[in-house]
């Protein structure tokens, strides 16, 4: 839990800071054994939904360090012009730490919750080279490139939900409204029907008669639904996974990724091993045991190139570019290269599958409702037939 807490510091100075522990007691026990003398402490109103903007953050922090404000000046700036109480409470306790001589990315460590393993990672390997703005400036344009990725990925999913959702509705009101008054005016006719008709007017009866209890059905049905795919979504992940096309190109938006945020680290200063094992994160657990197992053999002195391909982690076009950055020793530029590849490949394959699947889904969805509306009116066809 987040609790905010005043308390006079070591200093004498009245100050309003953020914490988290797993109960009362044990924030104010924290800030005890550091020195503090706790005012007050209460629960954080801070709403799951509303995250710390990190990027933006590290936007504004890099250019006020490029303009020539120490770090705990920029970071008390920043506070002064936030709006929103609990992050406003959050960056004053940044710099509350920072006053006490602490790293940042010490005083980041403090808020998983808010700051990422790789973002911490990051901002280390910069107190390494002492080039913090420069390293700021590049996890945003990682985060910038990332976000792209996937909203190409998500606005290419909007349309077909929304022509799902609404094929959907349709063919609810249909059978649960439309069907079952046709079947009130064949069954008050006594008309003979051809047999899927009668199926059909059949399942309007029940409609008709049982309508509360068809709706109650099929909200529960959709509730446990959605409750085993929440329950069995590693397992439904595994087995997209096993599918050769779709599985590939999952492995390889992993990968794009992976190779982005290694760059990314590399540049900044990190150890090339170091750098392997920090961006394991972002991988599937299958490629998070072959990334560990390709870690340790450049630790035994194999090249990053080979290691990668023996455990299945390169592309052909990423394994001829490692091998070309061994060369040159420009690993990290050579990394963001690879994801900038293979992120246009994937763009191009997403647009390409969008293409193809939105025709198929529209003529999915215009069979289904044909066939209901043919059904229902084929008795009328055959009637008129009869007359001529």
């Amino acid at each position: 839990m987040r609790f905010q807490l005043k308390a006079i510091g070591p200093d004498g100075r009245v100050e309003s800071l953020l914490t988290q522990a797993p109960d009362r007691e044990s924030a104010v026990q924290r800030l005890e054994e550091r020195g503090y003398t706790v005012l007050s402490a209460r629960a954080s109103a801070w709403r799951a939904d509303e995250r710390f903007p990190v990027t933006l953050f590290s936007q504004e922090l890099g250019v006020l360090l490029g303009a020539g404000l120490p770090l705990v000046e920029a970071i008390e700036t920043l506070a002064e012009k936030e709006r929103r109480e609990a992050f406003r409470v959050l960056l004053g306790r940044l710099a509350a730490v920072l006053r006490e001589g602490r790293p940042l990315s010490t005083a980041l460590e403090q808020f998983p919750q808010d700051f990422g393993a790789l973002y911490v990672a990051t901002v280390r390997a910069s107190e390494r080279t002492g080039d913090l703005a420069p390293a700021l400036a590049r996890y945003v344009a990682y985060a910038v490139q990332i976000e792209a990725l996937r909203k190409k990925v998500v606005n290419a999913s909007i349309y077909p939900l929304l022509l799902l959702g609404v094929g959907g509705l349709v063919s609810l009101f249909l059978l649960l409204y439309v069907v079952p008054r046709f079947g009130r005016i064949y069954a008050e006719r006594g008309t003979d029907l051809p047999l899927f008709s009668r199926l059909l007017l059949t399942w309007g009866q029940a409609a008709d008669q049982h309508g509360l209890l068809i709706l109650a059905g099929l909200a529960a049905s959709a509730f446990l639904g959605w409750s085993v795919f929440r329950k069995s979504r590693e397992k439904i992940g595994a087995a997209l996974w096993r599918l050769p096309a779709l599985g590939e190109r999952m492995k390889i938006y992993q990968l794009a990724r992976f190779y982005r945020t290694t760059g990314m680290l590399l540049r900044g200063g990190m150890p090339l091993v170091a750098a392997l094992e920090a961006g394991a994160e972002l991988l599937h657990p299958v490629l998070r045991t072959r990334l560990a197992a390709a870690s340790r053999a450049v630790s035994e002195g194999r090249s990053l190139s080979q290691s990668m391909d023996a455990h299945g982690l390169a592309t052909p076009v990423a394994l001829r570019m490692l091998a070309v950055g061994e060369k040159s020793g420009g690993m990290g530029e050579m990394f963001e290269r690879i994801a900038g590849f293979h992120d246009e490949e994937l763009a191009r394959w997403v647009d390409w599958f969008t293409r193809l699947f939105e025709p198929l889904l529209m003529a999915a969805i215009g069979l289904v409702i044909g066939a209901v509306v043919i059904l229902m009116y084929m008795p009328i066809f055959e009637l008129a037939g009869n007359l001529q």
